[in-house]
Formats: structure tokens, sequence, C-alpha cells
């Protein structure tokens, strides 16, 4: 369906009425109901407030105008006030709502790419509790005039999945590029919430924003709350660590803990647990149970988590860099050092593990590397592991300055654990598992019978 095809049906459904209320650059949305004709049978009221003082006479001060508290300003006020007005007259035939959107686009003193919030809050049924979306883009266009139409097409498109397809989780998200393309707009955060909602798991819709490549990388926090990394990650250091976490075990919390102790004193960084596209996957595929069993494992050790498409690390530095120039560390395994000197990871890469390694150390970056044992038992160190003959230098260069650095104080007997071993054990129902994996994690793998 195009954009007219959508707006003119909720038109034509006398079953949809509600308030379009809209800040900064995101007047299109209301306009293309009038503009398709048929408007007096969806919209109840407009409302621009355009002014900061106007809007914060309306909605309250912030600090933030392009925010997520403003948005939800927006609905906690616009919501009420239409049910208190209408619902007497036409509450019990009408599915109201009311759709908000906050944003910022190019102007000829903003030049950075446009980026703003965008929700709505619904009934799905007349007399019905209100049903919630709400989601962050960025508008990719060179020019304000495109931003502006690609705002106008998303807002109908989330409108227009809210109304027909809130049972349909993912060919809602799906719909929101209808009529628009990856490269005008990236959404990066997306939450749903209500009876329309009912079973549904944001975690779930987060990984469907990076499935469907709507966005690189989605987050959410140890309770499963999705947030939008700017508000998670902006201006803060950043420690990470990569894996699959099927399961997590005492050695992989050992290195996370060890990382943290190279940080500067007084610095406390926002700690991530990274889970990449091709490590949730299985015979090709993702299984969704599988992945939530292993979000509930770092949830249960109070852990954020990223899934994300950049299956190298050098593609993930660059969108870490647009959230903060303070100081990165990656936590990783010796296998990940000799895998970044694998020249045949960056054949698609023009200037070849050269360009990747100057991608990857942008800034305060360093890798904080655990040792490894070899197969006679021995404990290898970073400073150890021979690199290719060719490659000798540059590593030795990395080591020298002090860009890759050694951790120390791991127990050896913990280098010894395999997640694949102990993964094999819980299948099996062998009960060593139980010594290897983190208290809290073991309880929630026994309490659900999870990786059975």
């Amino acid at each position: 369906m195009t954009t007219r095809d959508k707006a003119l049906q909720i038109n034509l459904d006398a079953t949809r009425y509600g308030t379009f209320a809209e800040i900064g650059a995101g007047q299109e949305v209301a306009r293309w109901f009038f503009h398709v004709g048929g408007a007096a049978g969806t919209v109840a009221k407009t409302i621009s407030a355009y002014d900061m003082s106007v809007s914060d006479a309306v909605y309250g001060p912030c600090t933030r105008y392009v925010s997520r508290q403003r948005l939800a300003a927006m609905l906690d006020h616009e919501y009420p006030l239409l049910l208190e007005r209408l619902a007497a007259k036409r509450g019990d035939k009408t599915n109201f709502f009311v759709f908000a959107n906050t944003m910022a686009a190019r102007s000829y003193s903003r030049h950075d790419d446009g980026h703003g919030w965008m929700g709505i809050r619904f009934q799905h049924i007349p007399e019905a509790e209100p049903s919630e979306i709400i989601l962050h883009v960025r508008m990719l266009d060179a020019e304000n005039v495109r931003e502006q139409e690609a705002i106008g097409a998303l807002g109908v498109n989330l409108i227009h999945g809210a109304f027909y397809l809130y049972n349909a989780p993912a060919a809602l998200i799906t719909s929101l590029l209808d009529n628009l393309t990856h490269d005008r707009i990236e959404i990066d955060m997306l939450r749903v919430a209500g009876p329309a909602f009912q079973g549904v798991d944001n975690r779930l819709m987060s990984l469907q924003l990076v499935q469907q490549q709507f966005t690189d990388a989605a987050m959410f926090t140890a309770d499963g709350e999705v947030v939008q990394p700017v508000d998670a990650l902006y201006k803060k250091s950043i420690l990470i660590e990569r894996g699959s976490f099927r399961p997590i075990t005492n050695l992989t919390t050992a290195i996370l803990d060890a990382a943290r102790q190279h940080f500067p004193a007084g610095d406390d960084p926002a700690v991530l647990m990274e889970m990449t596209l091709r490590q949730l996957q299985t015979d090709g595929k993702i299984d969704h149970a599988d992945f939530l069993a292993r979000a509930d494992i770092l949830g249960s050790l109070g852990y954020t988590v990223m899934i994300s498409n950049y299956m190298r690390y050098h593609r993930l530095v660059p969108f870490l860099r647009r959230l903060t120039t303070k100081h990165i560390g990656f936590a990783m395994g010796l296998r990940n050092v000799k895998e970044l000197f694998d020249e045949q990871f960056y054949t698609d890469v023009p200037g070849g593990i050269l360009q990747a390694l100057g991608q990857l150390f942008q800034g305060d970056l360093k890798l904080y590397v655990c040792p490894a044992l070899d197969p006679a038992g021995k404990v290898v160190s970073p400073v150890d592991y021979q690199a290719p003959p060719h490659l000798r230098h540059l590593y030795a260069h990395l080591l020298d300055n002090k860009l890759i650095e050694s951790m120390s104080g791991i127990d050896e007997k913990l280098l010894k654990i395999l997640a694949r071993e102990v993964l094999g054990q819980i299948q099996s129902g062998n009960p060593a598992w139980e010594a290897v994996v983190p208290p809290a994690a073991g309880e929630v793998i026994k309490r659900r019978g999870l990786f059975r």
C-alpha cells in the first residue's frame, strides 16, 4: 500500500478517531490525512506546539525537547484529554488514539542527521485500556525536505500498523519501511505495551529491528527494558564483551571483572554484553526461545545486552564513537586476537588489515586480553602470541603502545572452562556444569530447564 492508500483507509475507517500532536519537523504526518481527503472521519484535533514556550505551557517544562520524556508527556497529556471530551459521546463505538512526535531535522543552523521520537497510544477495541508503540528514528537523508517526507511516511506507517497489524508484531515492524528504504531511516529502538500486545517480549522486538536491518544494534537492560543506545551510552566510558553466552561461565565474568580493573580509577564504565546475529544462529536460524534464555541469564547477573549485526570489531567501533569520545575497552580471549590478525576477514576492506585496525583503534580504545592454555596446558599471554611473520611488527606496535594489554589475576583453573563442554553437560544432565557457572545464572538454568 502507498502512503496515500494507508492514510485514506484510516480516514474511511469510522472506528478510528484521535489527536495528532507534533513538535519540530514532524508536521508531515497530520498533513497526509488532510491531503488524501476524508480527514473529518479520523482527526479530532491537531496541535503543533512549535515554540518552546508554548510547548512548555502545554506539556510542562523539560531540558530536551526531542526526547523520550517529551514524547511521553505529549501522550500523557493528550490521551486523557481526548477521552474526557469524547468518550461519553462516542466511546462505545470508537477506538480512540493519540499520535505524537518530536523531531529535529536538518536546518539552516543544524547540519547533523535528523532524529526524533514517535509514538501512538491507541485502543485496539472500543473502551479498552490503551496500548502503545514508541520508537526512536534517525533520518539519514541529506536534505531537509527529504527528511520531512520520510517522517510523514513513517508516521502513517506506524499508525496503520498499530491499527491493523498489532497482532502480528514482526509484520508490523516490516510495514514501517513501506514506501521508504534503509538508507533513509534507521529505527534503533522500538517498544510496545498494553493489551493489544499481550505476550509480546520487547527484547524480541529489538531482535527484529536488527534482523530486518532497521538498525545495526539494539539494546535492552537487565530487566528487559529496551533503551535507545544514545540514552544508555552517551558520553560514557564503555566496557564490552562479545560472546554467544550459551551459557555464560565463570570465565566469562572473570574476564569482564579483570578488564574493569584496567579502567582508570573512578571511571565507572557502561558494561555491555554483546551478541551478534551470527552468534545467535544455529544451523542458519535464530531460535527465539534460545535467545530469550541467554538474555534472561545475562539479566539475572545485572548485565545490559546489545544485539548487533557488526560481525567484525572494526565495524562496531564507528557506531560506538557516535555515542562517546571516552575510553572504550574490549574484554576478550586470545582466540579473538588471533582472528583480528587473520587477513581473510578483511578481503572486503579496501585497505585490508591496516585500514581495519585503523578503524578499530579510534581514539582512546584498548583490547584487554585474557591469557589462554596451549594444548600442553601452558599459559600463553598476548605477549607470547606469535603473529604471522609479515604482521609481527604491526602486532608489536600495538603491544608496545599498550593498545593491547594482557589481563592478570585470572585463576588459571578458569582457563580450562570451555562453554561448548558446559553446554554439553547441561544437555546430558551432568551436574558438573553447576560448578563453573555463576550461581544466579545456574538457578535460572535449573528453574526453567534452559538449554535442554
